[in-house]
């Protein structure tokens, strides 16, 4: 079951910057781009397990601080060419700047608050 869960507001993420939410025990890392777009993935890197929140936002994409492993946040695939892909989460940005994850955990579904479509 896919449902929207509302994890927060954009103005908690500066621009340029990331942070990690909990979303019912899945930690979800949320980047705020210069641009002002808004992007969620898994929050750490395959290679080596880099806080992926921690790493360079270049356009729409990520940097893992530790080994330099770069990441497409719109799809999660790996620019680099020598690990896996990350998982990318859909994201809304409501007008009144909210933050909506979509995402298919029933539990979470059930035990967060959800989001107005």
């Amino acid at each position: 079951m896919a449902c929207q869960i509302l994890i927060g507001k954009v103005d908690q993420i500066p621009k340029g910057e990331a942070r990690t939410f909990d979303v019912n025990g899945l930690h979800i890392a949320v980047y705020h781009t210069h641009s002002g777009e808004v992007f969620a993935t898994q929050p750490d890197c395959p290679h080596r397990g880099g806080p992926l929140a921690d790493g360079l936002i270049g356009g729409t994409t990520i940097l893992c601080p530790l080994h330099d492993r770069s990441f497409d946040l719109r799809t999660g695939k790996n620019l680099s060419g020598d690990c896996t892909d990350i998982r990318a989460y859909p994201v809304i940005l409501r007008q009144d700047g909210g933050i909506a994850l979509q995402i298919d955990l029933e539990t979470s579904c059930n035990t967060q608050q959800k989001a107005q479509a």
